[in-house]
């Protein structure tokens, strides 16, 4: 049995200047009994030596057909130009696997080709829009960035409780985070690198988050993606998820989005969940980018059910939930930013459904294909397939006012409450609690919850 925990999710003070929100969830879901985070269906495998490239390698890559195995350049690119597109690839790592193959067959999804998740030269024309802009960056690294971070995370939750914080355990995840890059690429392309206050990094160049309303949700078990669209049936983003596992499913059916919290805590108790470990009394895990929901959670009117963050972002497609959708942090946010209370639907599709079975988008793929095999020496994705729809020649992104992220930060800071406000209203308050200087991540400027309620 996986664990199941208690989970009280409150939330942080209005910022000034913004919106009036309520603090805290709706009372009939101030406490909700949710899935716990992680429960791994396999380790990750060991990842095979790569040759070494570079920021002017990934620039530089070009067609050559479908993406090679392993890592590359062309797959670092073509990950970093789905992101622009408001197709996740969950985190850019430059690993050939699950959640790459499942991003292009999503993007074909939306274009109208055949969905089979091969990089063609058709693919590769639509992407190249996106590339209007150095795919890379330099960022210089402030002190401001060394705050927040922790030691290390310990896995029993009475240790967890002990915590303040459940921050990010070093300056490479923050800003992997931060750059939507898997914190072992970051590295890679910055081998000699100390990541010390004033030091210059390559990072990647992603997306800004997307803006728009999002009245539909829809959830495919199969393939693992989550696609959000707006009340004319277009697609505004999709993203690879954790969805369910075996022993816990998730839902089925469709639900409504109730509320959102920014930076939850996370109430454990025993007598109603399974235990974990030898802790046999209820406890307040406090809140993070390394907590058991990560940053952000999606409560859902199915009692116990949410999408929110994770603090295994590369492990989307390896690990499994406790009947939750789990997305990264930075996907969580900016769907978050998007849905509205009470109006946005949440459809849990049934197995052999997909989302071009319900939205009639996308063409099938020439022949019978069956899911792509596991790549030895990519550890970041595992394999599956994917989808999305939406036709569109103009760039998705251009037409929900989405920009290529700079080095100034990241554009998500999310006051909820129990009754959201439209999207665009939301947006523009957010405008001003943007800081100026380059050191602020997605997690930086979420509001920190100033009390936890019920028990």
């Amino acid at each position: 049995m996986p664990i199941r925990a208690f989970l009280i999710l409150s939330i942080g003070a209005a910022v000034s200047g913004a919106p009036a929100l309520a603090q805290s969830l709706p009372a009939a879901k101030a406490t909700t009994n949710i899935a716990s985070d992680v429960v791994a269906t396999t380790d990750i495998p060991t990842a095979q030596p790569s040759a070494p490239f570079s920021a002017a390698d990934i620039e530089a890559a070009t067609f050559t057909g479908d993406l090679p195995a392993g890592r590359s350049a062309l797959t670092a690119k073509v990950q970093l130009l789905l992101d622009r597109a408001g197709i996740s690839p969950g985190v850019v790592d430059g690993w050939r696997g699950g959640m790459s193959e499942s991003a292009i067959m999503a993007f074909q999804r939306r274009e109208g080709l055949p969905m089979n998740g091969v990089l063609t030269q058709a693919v590769w024309d639509l992407l190249l829009p996106y590339a209007q802009t150095p795919l890379t960056q330099d960022y210089t690294i402030t002190t401001d960035d060394l705050s927040d971070l922790v030691v290390e995370i310990p896995r029993d939750y009475a240790l967890m409780a002990q915590m303040s914080h459940l921050g990010f355990t070093s300056l490479a995840e923050k800003l992997g985070e931060r750059f939507h890059m898997d914190e072992k690429f970051l590295r890679f392309l910055n081998p000699d690198a100390r990541f010390m206050p004033g030091e210059t990094i390559t990072v990647m160049a992603p997306a800004k988050r997307i803006r728009g309303a999002v009245t539909r949700i829809i959830v495919d078990k199969n393939t693992r993606r989550v696609a959000a669209y707006d009340a004319m049936g277009t697609l505004i983003a999709d993203y690879p998820a954790t969805v369910g596992s075996d022993q816990m499913p998730s839902p089925s059916g469709t639900h409504t989005v109730d509320a959102v919290a920014i930076n939850p805590t996370y109430h454990y108790n025993p007598r109603i969940n399974r235990q974990q470990g030898t802790n046999d009394k209820a406890l307040v895990l406090p809140p993070g980018p390394n907590g058991p929901v990560g940053t952000v959670w999606i409560d859902l009117s199915k009692p116990t059910y949410g999408i929110h963050g994770t603090s295994t972002p590369s492990r989307l497609f390896k690990n499994q939930s406790s009947g939750c959708v789990r997305l990264t942090n930075w996907d969580a946010a900016e769907l978050a930013s998007m849905v509205q209370s009470g109006v946005t639907s949440v459809e849990f599709l049934s197995p052999g459904v997909s989302i071009a079975d319900v939205t009639g988008s996308g063409t099938p793929a020439p022949q019978t294909t069956t899911e792509p095999a596991a790549v030895a020496d990519q550890p970041s994705g595992s394999p599956d397939i994917a989808e999305i729809s939406t036709s569109a020649s103009v760039p998705a992104n251009q037409a929900v006012g989405a920009a290529v992220l700079d080095a100034n930060g990241v554009d998500t800071a999310i006051p909820q409450a129990e009754s959201l406000p439209a999207p665009d209203a939301l947006s523009e308050a957010l405008e001003g609690l943007l800081p100026e200087n380059p050191g602020t991540s997605r997690q930086d400027i979420l509001p920190s919850p100033t009390h936890t309620s019920g028990g």
